[in-house]
Formats: C-alpha cells, sequence, structure tokens
C-alpha cells in the first residue's frame, strides 16, 4: 500500500538554486506545497523575491536569497543564511545553469566554455560539497540535480557542446558521488529535463525561440512540457517515497530519446 504520507515534506527545508524562474519555481512551488520551508536563491534577487511571494501563500517559511553559484564564497554565504534562518537543510536542489552561444565548437570563445563549464558543472559541485556536510550530521539528506537529455544524446543541438558536456558531467557527478554517500543516508539523484516552455533568463529571445523551434518537432508528444509537470518528479525525489532511489536519472522529455 503507497501512503500518501509518503509525500509529506512537512518540517523539511530545501534549498534551490535558480528559483526564481522556470523549473526553479516549479521546485519551490511543489516543496512548499507539499510542506516543506523553501530557500530560494537566484542570481537575480528580484526574480528569487518574486519566487517567495509566490510561495508564501501556503503558510510555510520563504526566504530568497542571491548568489552567484559559479562563486564558492557566495555559495558558502547562501547555505550559511538557510541554515541561519530555516534551521538546516534537508533537501538541495542543484538547478542553477546556462546555456552556451550557438556556434560552431570551433568558433566558441574560451570565456563562453569557461563561464558554462562554471556555473553549470563546478557550481552544481560546489553546493553538493557545501550541503553535504549538513546532511551527514543528520544521516540523512536528498539532493537533486538538474541535468539535460543534452547529456545523454546529441544531434538536435549540434553546437550546445559545452553545454551538453556539463549536463554529461553532472550525471557522473551525481552517480559517483550517489555511491559514495549511499551508506550515509544522504541520496543523490538527476533530473534530465527535454525542453520545457519556460521563459528563459538566462539567454537572449532568439535563441530561447530557436531552441523550441528545433525541439517542438522532434518530441513525439508534439509538445514542450508546462514546467508544472516536473513537479510531480521532485516531490518523489525529495520525499520518502523515493527512500530506495538513488545514482539514477531521470529522463521527462516526452519521448524525445525513447
Amino acid at each position: 500500500m503507497v501512503e500518501k504520507g509518503m509525500f509529506d515534506l512537512s518540517g523539511r527545508v530545501a534549498l534551490v538554486t535558480a528559483g526564481g524562474h522556470g523549473l526553479g519555481r516549479a521546485y519551490c512551488e511543489a516543496m512548499v506545497e507539499f510542506g516543506a520551508d523553501v530557500a530560494c536563491s537566484d542570481i537575480r534577487m528580484d526574480l528569487a523575491r518574486e519566487t517567495v511571494e509566490l510561495i508564501r501563500k501556503f503558510g510555510h517559511r520563504a526566504i530568497a536569497i542571491e548568489a552567484d553559484v559559479s562563486r564558492g564564497d557566495q555559495i558558502e554565504r547562501m547555505v550559511k543564511q538557510t541554515v541561519s534562518e530555516l534551521g538546516t537543510i534537508d533537501i538541495l536542489f542543484c538547478n542553477a545553469g546556462i546555456v552556451n552561444t550557438l556556434v560552431k565548437l570551433h568558433e566558441q570563445s574560451i570565456e563562453d566554455w569557461n563561464q558554462v563549464i562554471a556555473v553549470n558543472l563546478t557550481g552544481t559541485f560546489l553546493c553538493m560539497r557545501t550541503v553535504l556536510p549538513i546532511m551527514l550530521k543528520k544521516k540523512r539528506g536528498s539532493i537533486i540535480s538538474t541535468a539535460s537529455v543534452a547529456g545523454v544524446m546529441c544531434g538536435i543541438t549540434p553546437d550546445s557542446a559545452p553545454y551538453g558536456a556539463t549536463k554529461a558531467g553532472i550525471i557522473m557527478l551525481t552517480r559517483h558521488a550517489a555511491v559514495a554517500y549511499a551508506k550515509d543516508g544522504v541520496r543523490i539523484n538527476a533530473i534530465a529535463p527535454g525542453f520545457h516552455a519556460t521563459q528563459s533568463v538566462m539567454g537572449p529571445p532568439e535563441l530561447v525561440e530557436d531552441l523550441t523551434n528545433l525541439f517542438v518537432k522532434s518530441i513525439p508528444m508534439g509538445r514542450p512540457a508546462a514546467p508544472s509537470e516536473i513537479k510531480g518528479l521532485a516531490v518523489y525525489l525529495a520525499s520518502d517515497a523515493s527512500s530506495y532511489v538513488t545514482g539514477q536519472v531521470f529522463i521527462t522529455d516526452g519521448g524525445l530519446i525513447a
């Protein structure tokens, strides 16, 4: 029998990076809808505050934090503030990420490459590294990283090698860390989304439009996903419903790479 209480997140604290928009906002909403308190972090404080205003209606504690995940000092401050104001961290969504400029690999600037690596891959590592000691003391925790179908396939966006490389890196980081901390009560998994109809704040509108056109015509379901369609998976991985699940990558792409 599946008990509804398995999905209950009451009394837990979730920290979500890039929670001010897109899938990050959906993660924040999902957490409070199932009872958790939420620290919403974003590089843009105005968006983080906007998310917090939206989720406070559920009656749980919610705070906004400005942080650049490519900066170790800012991640440390983000984690300290979360613990100081909310008491602990039980759930971590390593969600912050950016896309590279869509040009051929030999035309990619070193600066663009380094920035994508710094935010997507190093940022995920730094968040895990900073939060893990908190979870180890509790002998309990769930870390969910946002990978991408670009980390397991290519062809639709052949000029996104830097982005795809970071997402593949996140998948292997997730798997290796999951094995390393399995006996410590910390579960580490990843979600690999396909195309979700989110308003991007990390790239120019023409880039978002190009990606939309590239993806939608290749999706068997014939449409992009709404941000809300990732909520169920997020709650599952954050809650006791997935108590025996670690080191896994959950692809949610409308059948794109079936």
